[in-house]
């Protein structure tokens, strides 16, 4: 029988879950706003996203304003894009790419047969997963990436579907803050629950459908 294995990272805690699905949801969110949609207090929200902003998942911006008063800080979801990425996101990307590096050329029978940019995706998305508790197993033939057994599965089962598109959002921007070809598709739909596999496409591909 599996054990389960504890998470860390981003999706520690379901309160940091929802915070983060509502950001990647619509960007530009106020703590007013994630207050009213999650009822948690506004300074355990504040400490939930400095968390999120110091792992690079989460960016923070001042409001435009026209008209008198304090502008307020507004919570966007690093996506990745030119204007939603996060300075940690691409420190990690670079140190992971790096690393990845190093490791080729120390053993160059790990080199995936995959053009450059794309082996630099996974470098980054593979150091991701690992940062989230997950044990990543990649195919780079088939493109998927095994996360079994997956450490949310002894979580409440009504909690799952948020913290797997949680997750593949935040897997997506990984790979578009690295910059290449590939994107994540879908989660694979999971015969049990400690089962989980993402696909991952090459951009320009038919999308897959999410589970």
């Amino acid at each position: 029988m599996a054990i389960a294995r504890p998470s860390y990272g981003p999706i520690s805690s379901y309160s940091r879950v929802q915070i983060l699905r509502l950001v990647q949801a619509r960007p530009e969110r106020s703590i007013q706003e994630l207050h009213e949609a999650t009822g948690l207090h506004a300074n355990t929200i504040r400490e939930h996203l400095q968390r999120l902003i110091e792992g690079g998942y989460v960016i923070a911006s001042i409001e435009h304003r026209t008209t008198r008063g304090r502008p307020r800080t507004l919570y966007s979801a690093a996506t990745g894009a030119p204007e939603a990425s996060s300075p940690v996101a691409r420190e990690k990307v670079t140190a992971a790419a790096r690393r990845g590096d190093l490791l080729r050329r120390m053993l160059p029978s790990t080199a995936p047969g995959l053009a450059r940019d794309a082996t630099h995706q996974l470098d980054a998305l593979v150091e991701h997963l690992e940062e989230s508790g997950f044990e990543p197993v990649v195919d780079d033939a088939a493109l998927t990436v095994d996360l079994t057994p997956c450490p949310h599965a002894a979580g409440r089962p009504e909690h799952r579907p948020v913290l797997c598109a949680v997750h593949l959002g935040l897997m997506q921007g990984v790979l578009t803050e690295a910059g290449g070809p590939l994107v994540a598709d879908c989660v694979v739909a999971p015969e049990r629950a400690e089962e989980c596999t993402v696909r991952l496409r090459l951009a320009g591909e038919l999308a897959g459908t999410a589970a």
